[in-house]
C-alpha cells in the first residue's frame, strides 16, 4: 500500500499527463484514507473513495478548512508551521509541514524549472510586509534562495530603497544576473521614487496590497513598474500558504505550472461543476507536492485555464479573506 515516501519518489518524475493523473488519482485515495478532515468532508459530500475512476471526479477541499482544522495526512509532528497574513482580526490559515527539508526540495524544483540554479544570481527581496511577521513560507523560500546565489549583496532590504537601488545598479554593471522578489506595494513604492535602467532586471511580483495601497488592475501595477525600471516584463509567482508549489509567470499574465501541478476552474455558481476553458470561474489546485496535508484544494482566486494548461488569475471572490497569494483584480 503506497504511503508518503513513495509518492515523494515520484511526483517529480511525472512527464505525461496521464501519469500525473495516475499519480494523484492514487494520492486521493491515500489522502482520503489517511487524511481526517479531508475524510470528513468526503463523507459529508457522500463520497466514496473507491467509486472515483478519475482526476475529474476528484472533489477539493475547501481552503478555508487551513484556518480551523489541522489539515495532516497521518500523525506527526509538523517541522514548520505556515501561516497566511491575512488582515487584522481575521483568522490565519496554518499549514502543517512534516518536513520544511520537503518544502525546500518543492520550491527548488519549481523555480530551477523556469530560472535555473540561484548560484548564477544576485537574489534581492523587497517584502516587508513578509519580514515583520512570523511563519511565512514566502520568506522561508526567498531566504534560502538567497543562501544558494553564494552572492554577498544577496538579501533583503526591508524598506530601504536606496541601498537596493545602488546593489542593482552595481550588480547590471558589472554584468551579474539579478532577480528582484517583491510584494506588489512595495514595488509601487520604489517605483515612485527611483527611475533607473535595470532593463536586463528580472522583477518577480508575489501580488498583494495588503491594505496598503489602492487594489489596482494588474495591468496597470505592471505599466508603472516597466517604466520605473525600464524593464519590458514583469514576472509574477502565484503561490499561498495551503500549497508548497508555486507557478510563475514570465511577464504575460498567464502562470505556468511545474508538472505535479495542475489548475482547473470550477463554475462560480456550482463548487463542483468544471467550467469549460477560457471561462472565469474559481480556481482548483491540484499540488502533488502537498503529500502531508491536502494535494487538492478549491481557493477563492477567481481565474481562466486556457488548453495548454496555463492560467491567469483574475482575482477574488468576494467576501473573501486578503491573503498573501498574488491578490491584483485584473
Amino acid at each position: 500500500m503506497p504511503g508518503h515516501q513513495y509518492f515523494k519518489n515520484r511526483i517529480f518524475d511525472i512527464h505525461s499527463e496521464e501519469e500525473f493523473n495516475h499519480l494523484a488519482l492514487e494520492l486521493f485515495n491515500f489522502q482520503a484514507r489517511e487524511n481526517p478532515v479531508y475524510a470528513h468532508y468526503l463523507q459529508n459530500l457522500g463520497i466514496v473513495a473507491a467509486d472515483v475512476q478519475g482526476v475529474n471526479g476528484i472533489p477539493f477541499l475547501p481552503i478555508r478548512f487551513f484556518k480551523n482544522f489541522s489539515v495532516q495526512t497521518g500523525k506527526f509532528e509538523p517541522e514548520v508551521i505556515f501561516s497566511s497574513s491575512g488582515t487584522s482580526g481575521s483568522i490565519s490559515s496554518k499549514h502543517h509541514v512534516r518536513d520544511s527539508g520537503w518544502y525546500e526540495k518543492t520550491f527548488l524544483k519549481a523555480f530551477e524549472r523556469v530560472y535555473g540554479l540561484p548560484a548564477a544570481y544576485c537574489v534581492l527581496a523587497l517584502l516587508p510586509s513578509y519580514l515583520e511577521r512570523e511563519g511565512s513560507s514566502l520568506i522561508q523560500m526567498v531566504e534560502r534562495l538567497i543562501a544558494l546565489s553564494e552572492d554577498q549583496d544577496s538579501g533583503f532590504y526591508l524598506y530601504d530603497h536606496a541601498s537596493l537601488a545602488h546593489t542593482i545598479t552595481q550588480k547590471l554593471a558589472k554584468g551579474k544576473k539579478v532577480i528582484l522578489f517583491g510584494v506588489t506595494f512595495a514595488l509601487l513604492d520604489m517605483a515612485e521614487n527611483y527611475q533607473e535602467n535595470w532593463e536586463s532586471l528580472i522583477v518577480i511580483e508575489t501580488g498583494g496590497m495588503k491594505g496598503r495601497r489602492k487594489e489596482l488592475l494588474r495591468e496597470e501595477v505592471h505599466s508603472v513598474l516597466k517604466s520605473s525600471f525600464h524593464v519590458d516584463r514583469i514576472h509574477s509567482e502565484y503561490g499561498m500558504t495551503e500549497l508548497l508549489s508555486q507557478a510563475y509567470s514570465g511577464g504575460d499574465g498567464l502562470f505556468e505550472c511545474p508538472s505535479w501541478m495542475k489548475v482547473a476552474v470550477r463554475e462560480v455558481t456550482d463548487p463542483f461543476a468544471k467550467a469549460p476553458l477560457g471561462k472565469t470561474g474559481g480556481i482548483n489546485i491540484i499540488d502533488l507536492a502537498n503529500v502531508d496535508s491536502c494535494a487538492f484544494i478549491e481557493t477563492q482566486d477567481l481565474g481562466r485555464v486556457y488548453s495548454n494548461g496555463r492560467f491567469e488569475v483574475m482575482g477574488r471572490f468576494d467576501n473573501s479573506d486578503i491573503r498573501g497569494c498574488n491578490l491584483m483584480v485584473i
